[in-house]
Order: structure tokens, then sequence, then C-alpha cells
């Protein structure tokens, strides 16, 4: 007997599997795999995997037969590959079944057989729809010293560094929370599950002029640290001057200082910045103010450099005073509340972003120490380039 099924196989997971072994029950498996064109016109996005690497791995598995790229498309772009296996039996699974699908089998006289999601035992259940919801592995951002400068309304008083660390989504990534998610969210609409293997800066370019569209109605220019904390790997830095995109862009990838990094800072949960609330409100921008949060910067970089902890946390700490003096409705809420129930326990601490809430990021004397006597906090996994 042979046994045909369809899909389009992109994010392979432990559900197919189980499909597979299901469907070969009835017979010799052969599968139909929705090509590159067909996903795209479909689903109005690339694949993360290509055509001929799905069907690589749908091959390898050991209950299949053999298998095809469709030829057709659309929902029936199976319908030249059914006409080459020529099947006894057509299996779909409950949530791939059709009316049309049914009507085609009875046409052809192909046994029509529905099988119901049911996981291998021991597992989770799985599909693509829920893996394409929690699966993406988009970066996020820390920014540690010198937040705003990359505003032209700041930085048009002084020139500065921002500082942003690029980080691995090894924790949930709150909205609203101070990590860039709005920027992020803009990545996955292009990109939904990975950043795609192209330069770094050019990426992170792309990224903020995709973000910023000439017809935003709102007025708002995202801050370009947002983009390139996300997309630049490692430790970066990027000077602004009065100009959105920064003049010069530097990066540490030292394993050295990228793992002293991760275990000097950790993330508290805060509540999300509330809705509607405004952190520019009452802002005082002055010349004397941003050239406090430019020295910050520098401070941080250099001590950043020579692994220096107290330091560190001295121009960690300036850099949060600096910004706060010119944006005090950075902290507001709930958030003094967690600032009065952690200071004591940290060297330093600030909000990631424009704060108002999201979370505390603070420097402390050994970040799994620190973890294992707080459950709530969060350790932080720096990407590396390549990654």
């Amino acid at each position: 007997m042979k046994v045909f099924v369809s899909g389009c196989y992109d994010l392979l997971h432990s559900g197919h599997v189980e499909f597979f072994r299901q469907a070969a029950e009835y017979g010799d498996l052969y599968v139909g795999i929705g090509s590159d064109k067909t996903y795209l016109g479909y689903k109005h996005r690339k694949t993360v995997y290509g055509e001929q690497e799905r069907l690589f791995m749908v091959k390898s598995i050991r209950y299949v037969k053999d298998a095809y790229i469709n030829a057709g498309s659309g929902v029936m772009d199976f319908v030249p590959t059914l006409d080459i296996v020529k099947p006894d039996i057509f299996v779909v699974n409950e949530d791939g079944s059709s009316e049309e699908k049914r009507q085609l089998c009875e046409q052809r006289g192909i046994k029509y057989v529905v099988l119901q999601r049911v996981p291998q035992a021991g597992l989770q259940p799985r599909s693509s729809t829920e893996l394409k919801k929690t699966g993406s592995q988009i970066p996020t951002r820390l920014d540690l010293a010198g937040t705003w400068i990359d505003q032209p309304y700041v930085s048009q008083y002084a020139p500065g560094w921002a500082i942003t660390i690029s980080l691995e989504p090894t924790f949930e990534v709150r909205e609203r929370c101070g990590l860039s998610t709005s920027t992020r969210n803009m990545i996955r609409k292009i990109w939904p599950y990975q950043l795609p293997n192209m330069d770094p800066e050019t990426l992170a370019k792309l990224v903020f002029c995709f973000e910023n569209d000439p017809e935003r109605s709102d007025g708002i220019i995202s801050g370009a640290q947002d983009s390139i904390g996300i997309c630049v790997p490692g430790l970066c830095r990027h000077y602004y001057d009065n100009r959105f995109w920064p003049e010069k862009i530097e990066t540490c990838y030292d394993e050295s200082i990228l793992s002293w990094l991760e275990s000097h800072l950790i993330m508290i949960p805060m509540e999300p910045r509330r809705p509607g609330c405004s952190v520019v409100e009452g802002k005082d921008i002055t010349t004397p103010k941003v050239k406090a949060l430019a020295q910050a910067a520098d401070n941080c970089w250099q001590a950043i450099m020579q692994r220096d902890l107290n330091a560190f946390a001295k121009a960690y700490a300036a850099s949060f005073s600096a910004q706060t003096a010119m944006f005090p409705a950075m902290i507001q809420g709930s958030v003094p509340h967690y600032i009065n129930q952690y200071k004591d326990q940290v060297l330093a601490y600030k909000m990631p972003g424009a704060g108002g809430g999201g979370y505390l990021a603070c420097v402390v004397d050994d970040s799994s120490s620190f973890c294992q006597q707080h459950n709530e906090a969060i350790m932080l996994t720096i990407r590396r380039p390549g990654l």
C-alpha cells in the first residue's frame, strides 16, 4: 500500500515525525513538500529552510519511503505529486483536512484518512504555529550606558557614545519593558525566527530604515541604538553627533570581556511600563547634563575594557543618574519600590531603554551567586559573532 502526506515542514519538529510514524502504519509513506515559491505566495514570507534542505531532512526520517518538492501552487500544490505517487491512501492531520481534499480523493479512488494530533508518549504537543509564536531566536539588546544620546535632540547639546550588548533570548522578552521589543517585533515581520547571515552593521541600518518608515504618522524616530544593539553581536559602542545614525561603531568580541560582563550583570523583572505613560514629560536637557551622560559612557567603556568592576559600577550608576536628570519621568509608578528593595544588594542599577518600568539591570559581585539567592533574577547570555 502507498500512503501520501503533504505539507511545508519548514520548522521540522517532533509533531511532524510522529505524524509520519502514524501515517507509515498504513503502508509505504511518500511525502509532498511545499516549494519555496508556493510558501512565499501563500504565507507572504520566506521559509526558514530552503526546499532542498527541507527535502533532505524529510527524506532522512526513517518512516519516509521517499519525498518530492510539490510542483503545484496554493493549498492544493501537491496534486502533481499525487499523480506521480498514485497512492492508495491520503493521510492528513485534523487541522489540515478540507472538503476539497476529501472530494479529490473520492474522485480518484483514494482512501482519505484524518489523524488526530497526538504527541509521542512523554513529549509535548508540537505545531508549527505554536513554534512560530514562541520559537523566535531574534536577539534583544541591553543598553549599558549613554541611552538617549542616539536622539539628535539630545546629542545636539554634546556628542557621545551609546553602549549596548546583544542578548540571546534565553528568557521571556516581555513587551514594554525597555528591551527594544518594538524594534524586535519589526524585525520579526521580515525574519520571524532568526536574523539573516549578513554584515551586522548593514543589517542594523536596514532594520532602522524599515522601522522608521517616512510615512509614520506619529513622527517618532526610534533610536538607532535599538537596531544596532539587536543586530550587532557582542559588546558595541556607537558615536552620535546630532544625527540619527552614528558616525562610527566599535565592537568588542573579546571572550574574556564578554564572559566578565556576563558574570557581573543580571536583570530583575519589574512591572511593565504603564500604557499611556510618557517618559519624556518634564524633560530637562542641557549641555552640562548631556556632557555628564557622554562622560559616564566613556568611563563605562574604559572600565569594561580594563575589567575594573568598581569603576564599571560607578560609571554605570553615573550614566543612569545623567539619564534621569534629563528625563525624571523614567522613574515612576512602582519603580521606586523596586529600587529601594534592591539598591543595597547590588553595586549599581539602571533601567533599560526609556524606563518607566520593565527591568532593573544591575551590576553585581557575581551573577551566578546573586541568581541563586534571588530566584526572580535573570542571568544574561551575550550573543557571540556567528550565532
